[in-house]
This record gives structure tokens, sequence and C-alpha cells, in this order.
């Protein structure tokens, strides 16, 4: 939602954006590697354009 990680992936793989971040809210909260793998697709996407 504040770098557009979530719409670009759900361009992307076809998915349905709202799942994509309720998915990395409960991988940042529960599991803590939410926030490192948007870092990471933030950078993929950058590069990739």
């Amino acid at each position: 939602m504040i770098l557009g990680v979530c719409s670009w992936l759900s361009e992307k793989l076809g998915w349905d954006v709202r799942l994509l971040r309720v998915g990395f809210v409960i991988a940042a909260l529960f599991f803590g590697t939410g926030l490192g793998l948007y870092l990471i697709l933030w950078i993929v996407k950058l590069l990739s354009k």
C-alpha cells in the first residue's frame, strides 16, 4: 500500500490485492517476515522497470 508492492504483485500473479495485503500483515505480525519480504519485493519492483 505504501510502496505499491501489493498492487504490482497482484497484477503479476493475477491475485486479489486484498488477499496479498492481508497476507503481508499476517506475515509481519505473526512470523516477522512480512516487512523484509515486502522490502525485497519493492527492490525487485524497482529493478524490473
